[in-house]
């Protein structure tokens, strides 16, 4: 895999930081900037990095931190010990997630990311990893995508146009509490 002088410089931008580990763009937004990135399981020092998939993009970062302050891990946690599919979809998510990483570099641990398999932990995980796999590899991270598209206005800029809806989805937005959270900037707005 090779990554471009130019992406790692948009990286670096969209970050504040030189990227480390980079393998691979895994996800371009539909306008062209990266959004996620495939890191290495050992950064070049030795040191372990278990997150394969990472957020780069500042609007879905900042989506997903709204959506952690709604507290919507929450609510996705108590699914997960509720619903025995929506917990197998979740597993399977998991066990793919590791495959993948050991067939670069095995850690020799069974820790993914997010809060795999048991809990919902981080919602820049499972955002990264539904946009670098696609909506229909699991159900969780499909629904989270969703939510950032349809709360922030992200669907055709940072989130494929085509990717589920809320409502299709089944999710009523109006459950979560943003009060707490940052207002989303609209396309076009002006800070």
């Amino acid at each position: 895999m090779t990554v471009s002088a130019s992406d790692l410089a948009a990286v670096e931008a969209q970050l504040g930081r030189a990227p480390r580990g980079v393998l691979d763009i895994s996800y371009r937004c539909p306008d062209g900037t990266p959004g996620v990135v495939k890191t290495a399981p050992k950064l070049e020092d030795g040191t372990p990095f278990p997150t394969l998939f990472y957020l780069t993009d500042p609007r879905l970062t900042a989506e997903a931190s709204r959506l952690e302050v709604a507290q919507v891990m929450k609510w996705m946690s108590e699914r997960l010990e509720a619903d025995e599919s929506l917990a197998n979809d979740y597993r399977k998510a998991h066990e793919a997630f590791l495959a993948e990483r050991n067939a670069i570099e095995d850690l020799g641990t069974d820790f993914s990311g997010g809060g795999m398999p048991d809990r919902v932990k981080c919602l820049h995980v499972l955002i990264a990893y539904a946009l670098a796999k696609g909506s229909q590899h699991f159900r969780l991270g499909t629904e989270a995508v969703a939510m950032a598209a349809d709360h922030a206005g992200l669907r055709g800029t940072a989130i494929p146009e085509q990717w589920p809806t809320c409502e299709e989805l089944g999710i009523d937005l109006d459950q979560f509490d943003f009060s707490r959270a940052a207002t989303p900037q609209q396309p076009g707005a002006t800070a």
